[in-house]
Formats: structure tokens, C-alpha cells, sequence
């Protein structure tokens, strides 16, 4: 477990190409914004998407 420093993901720029990536698209590429916009999605499916006036 990395408690801070040096982090292989990032010298690589793999943190730097998922966070483009999740700009651009739309889709977020952790697990709990995965679950969270999955989620949103389903509940506007059920209750339609409420409209601002």
C-alpha cells in the first residue's frame, strides 16, 4: 500500500490520461462515480427527470 510519495500510476501518466478521459466522456472511471451516475440514470429512468423552470 503506497501511505503517500512515489506512485508508479502517475509517472506513467496513466492518473492523468483516466481524468481526460472522464472530462471528455462524461463516464467517471472509479467504481463509486460509476455507481453514482449509474444510479442517477436509473432513478430518472423510474421518476423522470425533473426540469428546472
Amino acid at each position: 500500500m503506497n501511505k503517500g510519495g512515489f506512485s508508479w500510476k502517475t509517472l506513467l501518466g496513466i492518473t492523468n490520461a483516466k481524468r481526460q478521459f472522464a472530462r471528455q466522456t462524461g463516464i467517471p472511471t472509479t467504481k463509486s462515480g460509476v455507481e453514482r451516475k449509474v444510479g442517477r440514470m436509473v432513478l430518472d429512468l423510474l421518476f423522470g427527470k425533473k426540469k428546472k423552470d
